[in-house]
């Protein structure tokens, strides 16, 4: 009996050891090496995205050359003066836009920079004396006795981020300097409109952050045509041959691309990365049957048939699959023997002036006609050399409006200059990067806000160092961004905003976001508990029998005791 005793108590005191073993070691063990990893995010900074509210300042520097002020003004120059507006976006989102203008006389340098022939040379000269930082604007204010701009001409906007403004003699006759600083205040807003951001663009680069109201979507329209804000696009420039047989078509693309493109991209620099690449494609057709008006001697393409045009047209230029940024696609089109000349006609049945037309957010398509009088005697195919000036300018037109770059409508008595060789003016480069400044920080924000709520809601999402680092990154970079932008840093702002969307971006598409997507607790259990039961009954049973052993004795002393 002793030896029955002795070996029931060791079985008992085994299934201690072993049940102490799988709920103090087993148990936290297994749920440690199944539980989801979850690095730290910085959830709070995250939430406070939301609520961020944008101010956009913008240094603004009023020059008066010699005769616009009276001795009695000019002793209270230099000055400065801060102005903040604040306009609402939606009922959520409100901007301010700061404007820090300061006040002061022209150096004897610049004195004589205004003196030049013309305001283009003037523009120049001031230019050469010192560059304007990004975002910023100066107003030159000149006398009405000078002759550096037209009768006609109230404000010169030249090619810089500089403006020539004419003073009439009335304005300063009589008037303080705070009345005179009063009465130009309207004319230098009308400058800022012009050179700087403008609430509609402001609005739209916003469009991914705030719900727009139906007058924001009104004012959205124009942006509709650009592409999106991207670190780089792939321009693909492609020559259309239908007929090789008769046309023998040559064309100087890698020059043409370097006169006319490559001096805008150049400047656009700061904005993104370009890569460009040129084909010919041969018996491609635009997929869309032309009409033969009688009365032009020529056949014509309805605006209404634009529309299909680019599917037949896409399926033969390619993908681009080895690079995930936006395709700007430029197509030159000559027509086959058979159908030529053909023009594009708008809507009112009127001829396009440049025979081209755009699709917002792909790109253009230009129908180049050559003349086809060819003698019974003619050797073909024939060889066309064509007229890249002419195509360019064309496609050039096209890129400034699909990159988002807009002509502003001036106000009566603006004179605006043309652009130069590099397609882009200073000042239409500062408002560009105002809009993608703002843009990518709101894309970014709603990124990262986004998949931060889809982390909080889906508990089993592996959350990785990697990701946790691009979070962190894109919250540091929108919040150097927004200061940047807060402090008139246009530069910086843009280059911290870039920085923001491509980390966001890189968190959210990263692909070991989906490993354990589908491995909820539910199938953990349903996995590990065919494995685990069978070991646990015998030592669960055998746990049960001491306790119920256990109790007898208890009562069996109780009775013996009574």
């Amino acid at each position: 009996m002793a030896s029955t005793e002795v070996e029931r108590k060791r079985g008992q005191l085994a299934a201690l050891a072993i049940a102490a073993v799988v709920i103090i070691v087993g148990v936290p063990l297994w749920w440690r090496t199944t539980e989801t990893y979850r690095a730290w995010l910085p959830v709070s900074e995250i939430k406070e995205l939301a609520k961020l509210q944008l101010q956009l300042s913008v240094d603004v520097e009023v020059v008066f050359a010699r005769g616009t002020l009276t001795p009695e003004q000019q002793k209270k120059v230099p000055l400065t003066q801060t102005e903040d507006e604040e306009h609402t976006v939606d009922e959520d989102t409100a901007l301010r836009y700061r404007y820090e203008t300061k006040y002061r006389t022209a150096t004897i340098m610049e004195e004589d920079s205004l003196k030049q022939p013309t305001a283009a040379e003037a523009d120049l000269s001031l230019h050469m004396l010192s560059e304007n930082p990004c975002g910023s604007v100066v107003v030159y204010v000149i006398p009405e006795s000078s002759s550096l701009l037209p009768e006609d001409v109230a404000v010169y906007i030249g090619q810089r981020r500089t403006a020539v403004l004419r003073i009439g003699a009335d304005m300063r006759v009589g008037k303080t300097l705070p009345q005179l600083l009063t009465h130009l205040q309207p004319r230098v807003k009308q400058v800022l409109q012009v050179m700087s951001f403008s609430h509609a663009d402001i609005t739209a680069a916003l469009s991914d952050r705030v719900r727009l109201s139906p007058g924001n979507k009104e004012s959205m329209a124009g942006s509709m045509r650009a592409f999106k804000s991207s670190p780089g696009y792939e321009i693909t420039f492609s020559l259309l041959n239908p007929d090789p047989k008769s046309h023998n078509l040559q064309w100087d693309i890698e020059g043409a691309v370097q006169s006319y493109i490559q001096p805008l991209l150049t400047k656009l620099a700061p904005v993104a990365n370009f890569s460009i690449d040129s084909q010919i494609l041969y018996y491609a057709v635009l997929g869309v049957n032309s009409r033969f008006d009688s009365s032009l001697n020529a056949y014509t393409l309805n605006a209404d048939s634009l529309a299909h045009v680019i599917n037949p047209v896409e399926a033969r230029l390619g993908s681009s699959a080895a690079s995930s940024n936006p395709v700007l696609n430029f197509l030159l089109y000559v027509p086959d023997a058979h159908h030529s000349p053909l023009y594009i006609q708008g809507h009112r049945k009127q001829h396009v002036p440049s025979n081209a037309f755009h699709s917002p957010r792909w790109g253009g398509i230009m129908v180049y006609n050559v003349n086809d009088n060819y003698g019974p005697e003619t050797d073909f195919p024939v060889n066309i050399n064509i007229n890249m000036a002419e195509v360019m300018g064309v496609f050039l037109a096209q890129l400034r409006l699909m990159l988002g770059v807009k002509s502003s409508n001036s106000p009566p008595g603006f004179l605006v200059a043309p652009c130069d060789n590099a397609g882009l003016a200073d000042w239409e480069l500062d408002r560009l990067m105002w809009s993608r400044s703002v843009e990518n920080i709101a894309t970014a924000t709603t990124t990262i806000t986004s998949l931060s709520q889809l982390l909080d809601q889906i508990g089993n999402i592996v959350i990785n160092d990697n990701i946790a680092q691009q979070v962190s990154s894109a919250v540091t970079a929108l919040q150097l961004a927004v200061g940047e932008l807060e402090a008139g840093n246009l530069g910086f702002a843009l280059q911290y905003s870039k920085e923001a969307i491509l980390a966001s971006e890189r968190a959210f598409f990263d692909p070991s976001l989906l490993h354990l997507l589908y491995f909820p607790d539910d199938q953990k259990f349903a996995i590990y508990i065919p494995l685990f039961l069978p070991m646990c009954v015998p030592i669960l049973l055998s746990l049960l029998k001491m306790a119920s052993e256990a109790r007898q004795r208890h009562r069996d002393k109780n009775a013996k005791k009574d």
